[in-house]
């Protein structure tokens, strides 16, 4: 990965156990940060002190493991690889926005791996890399398998009876830029309904 001294690290999604946190711990006192750390029964924070900024890891508490959540600019170029190294570690999914002159590079990382690199200068962007989907038999067997589908086909039905509500009301108080607002929602909701097959 390409390292510049300002770095936006977006829709982390990261997990880990108590050992790799302890470790990330360890390793920034070893590189001579200041940091304290605090826990509570839902979340494990880290400080770290970088020059006169104090930058807050957040991990919230999910059963017996750890979900690091939040959006984090570094200026610490050090910094930033650990967290860069966190996110190969866990083989975790984030957005990470690397901003440079007036360009900004922006790499999707899947599985602490990026499958697509952009470049944007101005109202320009062109994409250098885009890594194709590898399917499996093993994972179609796993969609087959997953119910989460079909959660999210129930869940979807009351969201979208919600808004015809909303929409409803909307309508019938003359209130135009909601009803229009509603079926917005809507449009996008009958969308992924189809994907869903309901």
């Amino acid at each position: 990965m390409n390292r510049s001294h300002e770095v936006e690290y977006c829709n982390l999604e990261l997990r880990f156990d108590r050992r790799q946190i302890q470790n990330l711990i360890r390793e920034l006192i070893q590189e001579g940060y200041s940091l304290y750390w605090n826990e509570s029964e839902h979340q494990f924070l880290i400080s770290v002190r970088t020059g006169r900024k104090l930058l807050k890891l957040r991990f919230q508490r999910t059963q017996n493991r750890y979900k690091m959540v939040g959006d984090y600019l570094v200026k610490d170029e050090k910094l930033a690889y650990f967290i860069e190294k966190l996110i190969n570690d866990s083989r975790g999914h984030a957005v990470v926005k690397r901003f440079r002159d007036r360009q900004v590079l922006i790499e999707n990382i899947m599985f602490g791996e990026i499958i697509r690199l952009v470049e944007v200068s101005g109202m320009e962007h062109r994409i250098i890399f885009q890594k194709r989907p590898q399917i499996t038999v093993e994972d179609m067997i796993q969609a087959y398998k997953s119910k989460r589908a079909e959660h999210r086909a129930g869940v979807l039905r009351l969201e979208i009876d919600y808004e015809l509500a909303m929409l409803h009301e909307a309508l019938q108080e003359g209130r135009s830029e909601d009803a229009e607002a509603c079926k917005q929602k809507l449009a996008v909701m009958r969308t992924e309904s189809l994907q869903l097959e309901l």
